[in-house]
């Protein structure tokens, strides 16, 4: 999602700023497998969850700035990081839960992309070819 914003957004992002948010990103699970064993797991989901997005928002507001690293970062990573590992919560209903959200997630994508040229937007390296049609 992140990928997506910030094309829309026309920040370009280094593949490195994507290493560090993805680790931010796994911080998160890392440290509950880790926590959970020592305290309750809804504090230990609280105390995760700020971490990963403390980690996520100031590494972003030196990025980028600061009302990007709140406004879209931010609450994505409460969305798809946070409420996407609730759902565990939801005895039953996980799996809906998750597939909704994600069929939510890929309209919204869908809309806020669909007169975007890719081409333009991404264009391929000097010398490389379009995939050759597989027929």
């Amino acid at each position: 999602m992140l990928f997506i914003i910030t094309t829309l957004r026309r920040i370009d992002l280094h593949p490195m700023n994507y290493f560090f948010l993805a680790a931010a990103f796994f911080a998160f699970h890392l440290l509950l497998a880790y926590l959970v064993d020592h305290i309750s797991i809804h504090l230990a989901f609280l105390i995760c969850s700020i971490v990963s997005l403390v980690l996520v928002v100031s590494y972003l507001r030196l990025v980028i700035g600061f009302r990007f690293a709140i406004r879209e970062a931010g609450i994505a990573q409460i969305i798809y990081l946070v409420l996407f590992s609730y759902a565990f919560f939801f005895k039953g209903f996980t799996g809906l839960s998750v597939t909704i959200g994600a069929i939510l997630t890929l309209f919204v994508v869908m809309q806020a992309t669909g007169r975007l040229n890719w081409g333009q937007q991404l264009p391929l390296r000097h010398g490389s070819h379009p995939a050759e049609p597989f027929l």
